[in-house]
């Protein structure tokens, strides 16, 4: 059986325009910024983005809401439990 609670914690989105602009809500915190790479933390885990001439344009902690603009080459997912562990771990 599925927590309801847990997915309703979880439940984010990420929306990319033309490889030119990145929206997402559900975002807790953004961090290591710079212009071809940045990481959003979500309740479960974080997302890389990677690209070029990138810059924030909005963020909302208290709404979880976060804009980018720039050019958008990649998006990677990492999960909360594929933390440290995995990585000592290999």
């Amino acid at each position: 059986m599925e927590n309801s609670n847990n997915s309703a914690v979880e439940q984010h989105t990420l929306n990319i325009e033309n490889t030119k602009r990145i929206t997402a809500t559900g975002i807790e915190g953004v961090r290591d910024f710079s212009p071809s790479q940045f990481t959003l933390v979500y309740a479960g885990g974080r997302i890389t983005v990677g690209g070029t001439d990138m810059k924030i344009t909005a963020f909302s902690k208290q709404t979880g809401a976060f804009a980018a603009t720039g050019t958008i080459s990649s998006v990677k997912y990492l999960a909360a439990s594929e933390g440290l562990k995995k990585k000592l771990f290999k």
